[in-house]
């Protein structure tokens, strides 16, 4: 199961005004099957293609807490 905090949600709007846009697909496909992942403390990020996302794991939840495009 996959939750987005408050602030991810309004990331679709913040980076819909800088013509960046992500669909939710994108963004759980990333974490579902990143290409690379880090782990910093109790966060990890996962990175796919031109996304990268930031994200904790709380049991069966992933809490995704941010995202943003990377190159």
């Amino acid at each position: 199961m996959t939750y987005y905090t408050k602030y991810a949600e309004k990331k679709f709007d913040i980076l819909n005004k800088y013509k960046v846009y992500f669909t939710r697909e994108q963004v759980e496909d990333t974490i579902r099957l990143p290409d690379k992942i880090e782990k910093k403390g109790k966060y990890f990020g996962a990175r796919k293609d031109d996304i990268k996302v930031i994200y904790r794991k709380d049991g069966e939840t992933n809490r995704i807490i941010t995202f943003y495009p990377v190159k």
